[in-house]
């Protein structure tokens, strides 16, 4: 038995009362459906409240919007569906919730037949939730059953033809649900998987994003490769798989990739995502983390996704454009020279192609192409400070994601030989790197002690770019704490330009 306790959040009775209100003046029936009522059924919470009503959605959607103080988006006018954007419900809540309506289609009865999986085909009278009745769930296909099996089914084979982004969305709902896609949908994505080059790019990004930030990647990755559909999206994978590497890699460059973005989240503690046998509780245990770094990779970025979810994107394409930068030695050696830095030219086409933005595509671009580099700082002992200055200049604001993936990219390569030794060697270079970033900002981004004003005058100097490089040295010869004060600055630079004269 249901009563209104399993669908009314009580931050969202008051609002719900008065949209019931609104909707009565206007002789709108009203139902809550698919995501709204699954969540609920699961028990989890949920910011994002779905409505189907028997009027026009796109022109109710923008009267809630006007009358309850909300943002109007309008999602797809043709089949009517708009969304309302709301601010927190309380002062102890930051997040925005959201209300979706669409239009009933044939009554609710025949709504449900046109939606996507079972889980997401159930519906409950809006009039019945808000009254202290027994509930009654509208579910013809069986969508609670499903849920407590934990099933992704689609509810009709002509679902995906109907809208391929579906397809995606399978694969979606079951790596955030952690649910299992049911075999005859499994064939059905695999029959209809060429259907998803179609899809808008947006739309795609958005749905493998989902899948990304989500635990257990790499499980979905595998999956979307062998269903076709990573293929589709990113061909330029393709190439990757069978590739040999070095001895010291364990698997190919398309396995080493997924086993990245698998280490990537053992690395970056992703809650439910469990650690590969080959990754034990020691090799874990002594890579830094704390509060701070938890906030770093939870930083939403401008296109909507957080620096976590970015890292695993990177992780996936690090080793892109290792296939056609391959060149075996005649002693039998195998490198791949300058395949990070093509490899990230590769990327930046990838993700223009699927719509990112500048900053996440710049972000994830940097990250790959100085994804070797933390490697490089440790050659010889722990790095100068020189050295630290000049990484994180050149990695930007990627430094600290960047660090991360050079170790992922380590415990990937080995596997289950990793050398134990040498990872305690490489993280602990990894955390000196750290804690000069985190405790010593000033060393990254110095107070100004000189300008290109104090070079033109004191040394009778001509505008250009000259000036530029000399303050970046001065810049760097400040970081490793040679000079600290204004006429130490110009002394420096004194010295420079003597020494280009000669």
């Amino acid at each position: 038995m249901y009563t209104n306790q399993h669908f009314l959040q009580p931050w969202l009775r008051p609002f719900l009362e008065r949209l019931r209100t609104f909707l009565l003046e206007r002789h709108v029936e009203a139902y809550l459906v698919g995501g709204y009522v699954r969540d609920c059924l699961l028990g989890r919470e949920t910011n994002d409240v779905d409505l189907a009503v028997n009027a026009e959605a796109v022109g109710l959607t923008q009267e809630v919007a006007n009358l309850f103080g909300g943002r109007f988006v309008l999602l797809d006018e043709a089949n009517q569906v708009a969304r309302v954007v709301f601010p927190p419900a309380s002062a102890e809540s930051h997040q925005r919730w959201y209300l979706d309506l669409s239009t009933l289609r044939g009554g609710i009865v025949g709504d449900l037949p046109q939606r996507d999986f079972t889980i997401n085909a159930m519906a409950v009278d809006l009039q019945e939730v808000l009254n202290e009745a027994e509930i009654s769930i509208v579910d013809p296909f069986g969508g609670r059953a499903d849920l407590e099996s934990k099933i992704v089914r689609v509810v009709r084979e002509e679902a995906f033809q109907e809208d391929p982004a579906r397809l995606l969305r399978a694969v979606r709902f079951a790596s955030e649900l952690g649910f299992t896609i049911e075999e005859k949908t499994k064939s059905l994505i695999i029959r209809f998987h060429p259907f998803i080059a179609s899809v808008a790019s947006e739309r795609v990004k958005d749905e493998f994003c989902r899948i990304l930030a989500a635990q257990k990647a790499a499980h979905s990755l595998r999956y979307l490769d062998e269903s076709g559909l990573l293929g589709v999206i990113m061909p330029e994978l393709t190439a990757a798989k069978g590739v040999e590497q070095p001895k010291e890699h364990f698997w190919d460059v398309f396995s080493h990739s997924l086993e990245t973005v698998s280490a990537i989240e053992s690395l970056l503690r992703v809650e439910g995502s469990s650690a590969k046998p080959w990754i034990k509780e020691e090799v874990l245990a002594i890579v830094p983390w704390s509060l701070r770094l938890a906030q770093h990779f939870d930083e939403e970025i401008g296109g909507g996704q957080t620096r976590r979810t970015l890292l695993k994107l990177a992780a996936l394409l690090h080793d892109i454009a290792k296939p056609q930068c391959k060149i075996a030695e005649e002693n039998g050696r195998i490198r791949f020279f300058g395949h990070a830095q093509e490899g990230a030219a590769i990327a930046s086409q990838i993700l223009q192609r699927l719509r990112f933005s500048n900053r996440e595509i710049k972000m994830v671009q940097k990250t790959i192409e100085y994804h070797l580099r933390p490697g490089q700082l440790a050659n010889q002992g722990l790095p100068t400070r020189r050295a630290i200055y000049r990484y994180f200049r050149d990695t930007e604001e990627v430094g600290i994601d960047t660090l991360y993936l050079n170790l992922a990219d380590h415990l990937a390569a080995r596997g289950p030989q990793l050398d134990y030794a040498t990872w305690q060697e490489h993280v602990e270079t990894t955390r000196y790197v750290l804690q000069k970033r985190l405790e010593e900002a000033n060393m990254m981004a110095p107070l100004k002690l000189i300008d290109g004003h104090d070079l033109i005058n004191r040394f009778g100097l001509n505008p250009g770019p000259h000036i530029g490089e000399l303050l970046e040295l001065a810049r760097e010869a400040q970081a490793a704490g040679e000079i600290g004060t204004k006429e130490e600055a110009l002394a420096f630079v004194e010295r420079q330009l003597t020494l280009t004269r000669r």
